[in-house]
């Protein structure tokens, strides 16, 4: 049985938070993968999902996983993960592959999710720990969350995003345009609408507005 969290929304579309602890219990697998550049701000997500009694299973792409890069060292990163959440770190398709028959997860986020993950998750493509881990939550017909970062979201990916869009047991982070007059076809999901969005997927329902305005 899926577990749901408390949440009212008002006429004017905004979540009060009844209190603390809306996701005690709830098993989520939190997917990352390779916009290097937004993981510094999802780590707070993730604690705050701790702080809302979330068990955190951390999944990430090999991207993730492996590659230095100019925002942070992959060690520190995975240690960094490790002390948050007191859970292995999913970082192998063999690795996720038991998400589907286990059944252990109550929902699965994919915080950020890259353009080629999007891509490939809306033609059929498994080919990284974070796609198994989406495709075996799918299999169980539960929920997945999406937070789209990604240059080219208003270009090549806009028919994949449409795609998911219209997808059983998806769920998208309201997103924006994040820098509409330098970089006119790039999205980012809002942050602080993290947890929102997974208590009401829970309930199997999309948050609404998705489509935001200029910040």
């Amino acid at each position: 049985m899926i577990k749901t969290c408390f949440l009212v929304i008002t006429s004017g579309q905004e979540v009060n938070k009844l209190h603390r602890n809306r996701l005690r219990g709830v098993k989520t697998g939190i997917v990352l993968t390779g916009s290097h550049c937004t993981i510094a701000d999802v780590i707070p997500q993730i604690k705050l999902l701790k702080e809302e009694g979330a068990i955190i299973h951390p999944i990430m792409s090999y991207t993730v996983d492996g590659i230095d890069n100019r925002f942070y060292q992959a060690a520190d990163l995975k240690n960094e993960l490790g002390a948050i959440t007191d859970e292995p770190i999913i970082n192998t398709i063999t690795g996720a592959e038991p998400i589907g028959p286990v059944n252990y997860l109550d929902i699965v986020a994919v915080i950020p999710a890259t353009g080629n993950t999007i891509a490939k998750l809306a033609n059929g493509i498994v080919d990284t720990p974070a796609l198994m881990a989406i495709k075996a939550q799918l299999r169980n017909q539960k929920p997945v969350v999406i937070g789209i970062s990604t240059n080219d979201a208003l270009s090549l990916n806009a028919r994949n995003i449409g795609s998911l869009l219209n997808m059983k047991n998806i769920y998208f982070i309201p997103f924006r345009q994040d820098n509409p007059h330098s970089k006119a076809n790039s999205i980012l999901f809002d942050m602080e609408l993290v947890v929102d969005t997974i208590c009401l997927a829970l309930q199997g329902k999309q948050i609404q507005p998705v489509l935001l305005g200029p910040a």
